[in-house]
């Protein structure tokens, strides 16, 4: 599933970890209606009224640091159809509709802000904190030794592998990638040090993912994605789409 959308108003409103904000940064550069929500929730937040600063009631903390794991705004739904007219009604309320659910959790903690929180940030915890409440992909991308090789296909999808050797992961994103042909699937590959490719998993059908590859990604050489038969295969059937060479790009 792809959660990347998900940040787009704690974004908007620099509620992010160091970490969140490098993948989202990212993820941002390749998403152009997350570039549009993100200034269009700026662009809301910044019609709030300015008050002075007052230190939050003492229930605050312990509330917002409870609800913010489970309150995210939802990620944006995407529809794959033909194209669209430029005044096609549907299409615009839609987007408008994707993006009620980010603005009023924007506006949410932009009034806390306006309450007082501005002396007071609850997303600033301890690093020990922050470790724990990481998931894999950010701790791959957070990793001293993060190595990063992106792929730009023909068509404008882009898929990005980060490898951290030190933690044995891997962890691909991918915007604006096309559907699979019927009955097939894009499957990922790490090749092993004897030059053998070794099923990594499999890719949803979402234009938009992160996926964090199975397997030994420590020894590997490269990553790649082929399609597959519905299911997968053992052993690659086809050329690859993309080849993430980790030796070249150290």
């Amino acid at each position: 599933m792809s959660e990347i959308h998900a940040l787009s108003g704690a974004y908007a409103v620099d509620a992010v970890n160091d970490v969140e904000r490098k993948l989202f940064e990212q993820h941002l550069a390749h998403c152009p209606d997350c570039r549009d929500e993100v200034a269009s929730l700026r662009e809301a937040a910044s019609l709030l009224p300015e008050t002075a600063a007052v230190a939050p009631p003492p229930a605050l903390r312990d509330r917002v640091l409870a609800e913010i794991a489970s309150v995210r705004p939802l990620p944006p739904v995407t529809v794959e159809t033909g194209p669209v007219e430029p005044t096609n009604v549907t299409s615009l309320a839609a987007r408008r509709r994707r993006r009620l659910p980010a603005l009023a959790a924007a506006a949410a903690v932009a009034a806390m802000l306006g309450a007082g929180a501005v002396a007071w940030q609850p997303w600033e915890t301890t690093p020990e904190v922050q470790q724990r409440q990481l998931t894999a992909a950010e701790r791959i991308a957070a990793a001293d030794d993060a190595q990063e090789i992106v792929h730009e296909f023909e068509g404008g999808a882009v898929a990005t592998v980060i490898r951290s050797r030190e933690l044995g992961q891997a962890v691909i994103t991918t915007s604006d990638m096309p559907a699979a042909p019927a009955g097939k699937v894009y499957q990922l590959w790490l090749q092993d040090p004897t030059g053998q490719m070794r099923p990594a998993g499999l890719m949803e059908p979402l234009p938009a993912q992160t996926v964090v590859l199975e397997g030994d990604a420590a020894s590997a050489r490269a990553a790649g994605i082929t399609v597959e038969p519905a299911g997968g295969s053992e052993r690659p059937t086809t050329a690859p789409l993309a080849v993430f060479d980790f030796e070249r790009s150290v």
